[in-house]
């Protein structure tokens, strides 16, 4: 199926020099098995966590989320209890993260990335990157791409830092970026870093949320993105 397009204009964009990847939502889908983690180390902590608020936190910078729970359940979390729940949705994500599949239209897209020269990339993910490795393997690359993750930054999504130091692991300039991913938090880091805000409603986030906190474009599936940057000749088409 064709990337259908929800909002922008695709043309508008500027030409990029690289394109930086969500992880979860976007290129893998471990958005259940996400919110089952959280949701579950909530309930370790005391919390019962609503499951729709816990799927709109992810991309969020974990202790960020943590806290923000905590309070959508009328409590003030101590630094320990964040760290605490922080570490243990992490971990339960990693027991059932074992064989993620790969959401619609991203396996041609990573393909012609990974076998092109015209377009660097990689991912930036607020995750730890102990719990992301079965669903770096799910790309199915030989060679796996860049990964800027949680752990390499003070302060992951929705603060800029994340993102910046991807581009300067790429070697290329913020405003050269397009940022693609399927949450709020994805958007507003996104315009924070000065890079262009691509996203994918194959997450928690529907078109009007995305498009509230920035995004320039917003697409059903990858297929768009790719169909975009192949009519530019960056990659192959499918």
């Amino acid at each position: 199926m064709s990337g259908i397009l929800r909002f922008g204009d695709p043309a508008a964009l500027p030409d990029p020099e690289a394109v930086i990847f969500d992880l979860d939502g976007t290129l893998v889908d471990t958005i259940p098995a996400r919110v089952r983690a959280w949701v579950e180390a909530m309930e370790s902590a005391g919390i019962a966590a609503d499951a729709r608020l816990a799927g709109l936190m992810m991309g969020r910078d974990g202790r960020h989320a943590a806290r923000a729970l905590f309070a959508a359940a009328g409590r003030e979390a101590t630094d320990a209890e964040v760290e605490q729940v922080d570490a243990e949705a992490g971990e339960r994500f990693a027991r059932y993260n074992v064989a993620p599949s790969l959401l619609p239209g991203v396996g041609p897209l990573v393909q012609a990335l990974a076998a092109g020269d015209r377009l660097r990339w990689s991912i930036g993910t607020s995750s730890r990157r102990a719990s992301i490795d079965a669903s770096i393997r799910a790309l199915g690359l030989a060679v796996p791409p860049p990964v800027t993750d949680g752990t390499h930054v003070a302060e992951a999504k929705p603060a800029p830092d994340l993102l910046l130091r991807a581009a300067a692991d790429l070697g290329v300039a913020p405003a050269r970026c397009w940022y693609v991913g399927d949450a709020t938090w994805d958007m507003i880091a996104s315009r924070a870093a000065g890079m262009t805000p691509v996203a994918v409603e194959t997450g928690a986030a529907d078109t009007e949320m995305l498009v509230r906190e920035g995004a320039a474009v917003v697409w059903v599936m990858m297929d768009g993105v790719h169909e975009e940057l192949a009519r530019r000749g960056l990659v192959r088409g499918r």
